[in-house]
């Protein structure tokens, strides 16, 4: 059973890695101060906000399996 887990957790890492590359890029600490061309508070649309959610459940299935792996 850990075994399953254990290869779940490796498919989740990369598929997490995978989606947290594909985030929007240039949009680092330098906006917070004011630096480049659009305001510090934009909504996300479209297929932006798709991949920032599947990003954040990848994130807390990452987790939920690491402590799963832990206690098991």
């Amino acid at each position: 059973m850990t075994k399953i887990f254990l290869i779940f957790q490796i498919l989740v890492s990369f598929l997490l890695i995978a989606f947290i590359l594909l985030q929007q890029r240039g949009t680092a600490l330098g906006s917070a101060f004011g630096q480049g061309g659009e305001s510090f508070y934009t909504k996300k649309r479209g297929l932006e906000k798709k991949v920032f959610w599947v990003t954040i459940v990848l994130a807390s299935l990452f987790i939920i399996l690491s402590l799963l792996n832990l206690i098991i």
